[in-house]
């Protein structure tokens, strides 16, 4: 028999099917032995009160012999003579674009600006060490997009827009851990991402896909309102039908480049912040009570929230056991992210905690109009290079000297590898944002008590969560509301926030272009 229950279960008795396999033979009101198979269906950890709880749903298998293992059947083509799509970008939305144009027979062409994930493996490697940005292969360009060297997080919220299970499976099926399958807040880790966004890459190319890295698109070929294909740096042009413009949220050339061709593009709101350090043994005494089962407990995290006059503070991408690492695209830029690897096993934790910024709070709006948000986020990413110091190296504060308006003296420990500048972002920070921080710092505390400590730092700034600009398409077809075969897909297009909303953004794209070819 087969049947499905629900377990509340200690941490220590979570960890093991010996803990497991008697607490769901006493559910069932069976022997232990009678049990064959115990899978594990979701998994959440209820930390509210100082009994800390391990939510566990369980298909269990008992009197009969095991299931067999199942796996998600993908139906990939052989696309090397089929009609062609292009891509511009290979993030989530580009990659898995690319996968489901193969199972519906279409050839997917990608053209990437950066590098492969092991090349741009790199170069990383060398901004961290010796602050050496590459403009064109960095933690926001390159194979896999921003996601693949900032921590891989699969939570999401957009649940409706398409087939979560199905994004989960490609991932799991080309390296992720099982565990993503039935973890609440799913987690790949940096470390692993580059070897899965590898492996979905040879996938493309033995289907007879094509990937061009390092072959950034400079313009659009449009003609009656209608997209021809493209042109590269080199000036070759590459003629399709269709073309999905996935290129991220850093992608500011193609911004522009709309803009000069009077292409639509919109200012939307978006958000502005910074990062927020503690250390991590801090994080989990606050969050699980000083607990005697912490050691059987991952590494806490926080989601905080709150309203200041009318704007909502928020954390973002909260890296528990994570960095902080440099996301500037350009010299003159200094601009700060999060990241975990698998085992979230560095001392620190960070998060972006930023402030809702919409279009009537940028000063930039009348004389810059829809690239209003852009050039305010270029101000502050120019203010925080100019205050933080050689290269890479970020300004920072203590939190406490933050909220009372103090410079910091002296500057904690930091997992941020450029280095950090001791720097008043108090003063320097729009008074909007730094008061809106300031005022949410205190209310965090009472949620979090002892949140509001000068062992933690902040760093600036945190200002790339999500696109200031949407490219408008329509809502049936999928196509730019004025340039037909164009699709504008992603976070870059202001249709998603993260891997999984962009992954799926990235299939429904590909599924509108079959339906139209």
């Amino acid at each position: 028999m087969i049947k499905i229950i629900e377990l509340a279960l200690t941490p220590q008795e979570a960890q093991s099917e010996a803990y497991i396999k008697p607490m769901a033979g006493n559910s069932l009101a069976i022997e232990a032995t009678r049990i064959s198979q115990i899978k594990i269906l979701r998994k959440s950890i209820d930390a509210r009160k100082k009994d800390i709880k391990v939510n566990l749903k369980l298909e269990v298998v008992y009197d009969q012999a095991p299931n067999p293992e199942t796996k998600y059947l993908f139906n990939y083509k052989d696309v090397n003579n089929a009609k062609e799509v292009i891509i511009v970008g290979a993030g989530p939305s580009g990659l898995f674009a690319a996968l489901e144009l193969i199972e519906l027979g279409i050839k997917p062409i990608i053209f990437e600006r950066g590098k492969n994930a092991s090349d741009r493996k790199r170069d990383i490697a060398m901004l961290n060490r010796q602050s050496k940005l590459n403009p064109e292969s960095n933690y926001c360009f390159g194979e896999g997009g921003a996601g693949t060297f900032s921590d891989g997080k699969l939570y999401t919220r957009a649940q409706k827009r398409g087939d979560i299970t199905k994004v989960l499976e490609i991932l799991h099926a080309n390296g992720a851990n099982e565990n993503i399958l039935y973890e609440m807040h799913p987690h790949i880790g940096t470390d692993k991402l580059p070897t899965i966004i590898a492996n979905i890459r040879q996938i493309i190319l033995n289907c007879g896909g094509q990937i061009f890295f390092e072959t950034k698109v400079v313009d659009l070929l449009i003609e009656y309102n209608k997209i021809n294909g493209v042109v590269t740096k080199n000036g070759d042009k590459h003629l399709a039908q269709a073309v999905i413009l996935a290129t991220g949220h850093s992608a500011r050339d193609i911004y522009e480049l709309l803009y000069s061709k009077n292409i639509k593009i919109e200012a939307k709101p978006f958000a502005m912040g910074v990062r927020v350090e503690h250390p991590q043994e801090l994080i989990n005494e606050i969050q699980y009570h000083r607990s005697d089962q912490m050691n059987f407990l991952p590494p806490a995290e926080y989601s905080l929230t709150e309203q200041i006059n009318g704007r909502g503070v928020y954390s973002f991408c909260m890296c528990p056991g994570g960095y902080i690492v440099a996301a500037a695209t350009q010299e003159n830029q200094v601009v700060v992210n999060g990241m975990s690897p698998s085992e979230r096993n560095s001392p620190y934790a960070n998060a972006g905690i930023v402030m809702e910024i919409r279009t009537e709070d940028i000063p930039e709006l009348d004389n810059y109009k829809e690239l209003a948000g852009l050039i305010f986020q270029e101000k502050m990413e120019n203010m925080a290079k100019n205050n933080g110091g050689y290269k890479q190296s970020a300004p920072a504060q203590r939190l406490v000297d933050f909220v009372n308006g103090k410079l910091s003296n002296s500057l904690p420990y930091t997992s941020y590898f450029p280095g950090i500048t001791s720097s008043p972002l108090h003063f320097w920070l729009p008074e909007n944002i730094s008061n809106a921080l300031r005022e949410a710092f205190k209310l965090f505390d009472n949620k979090m008590r002892g949140f509001l400590t000068n062992q933690a730092i902040i760093v600036g700034v945190e200002s790339r969560t999500s696109s200031p600009i949407r490219i408008p398409r329509d809502v049936l077809t999928m196509q730019h509301v004025q340039i037909q075969g164009l699709f504008p897909c992603g976070e870059g297009a202001g249709y998603a926030g993260g891997i999984m909303s962009s992954a799926i953004d990235g299939i429904n794209c590909a599924n509108k272009i079959a339906q139209k070819m």
